[in-house]
């Protein structure tokens, strides 16, 4: 159909009929789905911590000690979150906390000897989980869909 401006000259741009939703269509959905063959390949290949463990190692190795609420801040978890990874990676011995010498309302979180060489190793897999991931895509489809999340 043609445009309805009145001021159409009757050459321009043809409206496109509304489309139904279809779920398969939605971003939603189609992000939903990457996620959960990612995490199928991040379990498979790295079964001893989850995805949100791994972070926070990940940020520890990448920036050293933080308080534990700037660790949740940089790896995008809220406060109470933060507080339960840290926790567990506690209770494994791949973390320590200590309250912080320039302010002892905060706490300090740091690697120990077991969480840096876990660490490592992990982050050697997580390399690897993001290759097998994105294996169905060229380097220029990956640099692409990399910049386009990055916009949302």
């Amino acid at each position: 159909m043609i445009g309805t401006d009145p001021e159409d000259s009757g050459v321009g741009e043809i409206d496109e009929p509304e489309q139904p939703y279809r779920l398969a269509d939605q971003i939603g959905f189609k992000l939903r789905l990457a996620n959960q063959k990612h995490l199928e390949i991040f379990n498979r290949l790295m079964p001893d911590v989850t995805p949100t463990q791994f972070a926070i190692l990940a940020k520890l190795v990448e920036v050293g000690p933080l308080s534990q609420n700037r660790l949740g801040r940089l790896v995008g978890m809220d406060a109470a979150t933060t507080k339960g990874v840290v926790d567990r990676l506690r209770r494994k011995g791949f973390v320590r906390s200590a309250a912080s010498e320039t302010d002892l309302r905060r706490l300090e979180i740091s690697l120990t000897e077991a969480g840096q060489t876990f660490a490592d190793r992990a982050i050697e897999i997580a390399a690897d989980v993001s290759r097998q991931t994105l294996a169905s895509l060229t380097q220029r489809d990956v640099d692409r869909l990399l910049k386009l999340l990055d916009k949302l």
